[in-house]
């Protein structure tokens, strides 16, 4: 997936900067509060001995469900065949996100938006009726999430959608499998508020990546949600929003209380913190935070930031900026 704050590229420096400082991870207990497509909690997912996952977006619970979630494999070879076999259905997507559906949005082409809503309909009839487990319901889920970002007609988030279908968006959407590893470590994956998930787990190693400005990701984002949820609402706008969750993170006038706050309450040695130059919180307010619990240094790396699809005819000049990853040992 097209993700805003992907780690993808940033993963090995990461991961290698962890084990760097914390020596052995297999009998250690891994957490990361802000997952988003739990790109770093894969990487330490045959690692460690317990994992903790966590994100407040439906897309990216359900993303986490799966590829962290899901520890054993399972065949499900029939199970995408039947649903790529299914006819189109003029559902909710159709309906509210499609021109076909006379909502004047074009998120998705008609046969896409009648296809998505054919398979997330069964998926969850699936689910109810028992003919898959919880783990087939999530990675099923999973999968269509990642094959319907294939085909949408945005420039890569969805705060707004083209005027035209682009190329990729008059392809025919197939679904294709989100294939997760296997482990055994024990994983538990979280949908809830990081502040509130801090208080009540503990280890040793936590990860924590939250949002850097003031983009909600549940408005960026807020297609995939729906998806996930398939829930009945009135979509809102000329953008089709639905309600969505309001990140303190994102909000330059309380996001120093809820870092300090989360920290504080932190029951782990290590704690990394994943952030850039041109985030909400300064370089030496984040220092002078975390330097109160404990000892603190500083790692950085220079790469190129997310940018928006090409194919749109917007500005799209190539800008590099810096990743920092503070570091702190606590001890308080």
């Amino acid at each position: 997936m097209n993700y805003i704050g992907s780690k993808s590229k940033l993963s090995h420096f990461i991961k290698s900067t962890i084990e760097e400082t914390v020596g052995k991870t297999d009998n250690k207990v891994f957490a990361e509060l802000f997952g988003g497509t739990g790109i770093i909690g894969r990487q330490f997912k045959q690692e460690v001995k317990k994992i903790i996952m966590n994100d407040v977006e439906p897309y990216s619970y359900v993303l986490m469900r799966n590829y962290i979630g899901n520890t054993k494999l399972f065949d499900y070879s029939h199970l995408i065949d039947e649903l790529n076999l299914l006819a189109g259905e003029k559902g909710f997507i159709y309906q509210h996100y499609c021109m076909g559906g006379k909502s004047q949005r074009q998120y998705f082409s008609d046969q896409n938006g009648k296809k998505i809503d054919a398979i997330r309909r069964t998926i969850e009839q699936w689910n109810s009726s028992k003919r898959i487990t919880q783990d087939q319901y999530y990675f099923l889920l999973a999968s269509l999430l990642e094959s319907a970002d294939k085909v949408a007609n945005t420039a890569s988030v969805y705060g707004a959608f083209l005027k035209t279908l682009k190329a990729s968006a008059q392809k025919e959407m197939k679904l294709h499998p989100a294939v997760f590893s296997e482990s055994t470590a024990k994983t538990i994956v979280h949908h809830e508020d990081a502040n509130e998930l801090i208080k009540k787990i503990s280890g040793d190693i936590l990860y924590l990546d939250p949002p850097y400005n003031e983009r909600q990701y549940g408005s960026n984002y807020h297609l995939l949600n729906t998806i996930a949820l398939y829930d009945s609402f009135t979509p809102n706008g000329k953008t089709g929003l639905r309600t969505y969750y309001r990140s303190p993170y994102c909000q330059r006038a309380k996001v120093a209380g809820v870092f300090e706050d989360l920290i504080q309450n932190a029951k782990f040695k290590y704690i990394f913190l994943s952030y850039n130059n041109e985030g909400l919180l300064s370089e030496k307010t984040i220092q002078k935070i975390m330097s109160k619990y404990g000892s603190y240094s500083l790692r950085k790396k220079k790469y190129q930031r997310f940018k928006a699809d090409k194919t749109e005819k917007r500005n799209h000049t190539a800008t590099s900026t810096f990743e920092f990853l503070h570091i702190l040992i606590k001890d308080k």
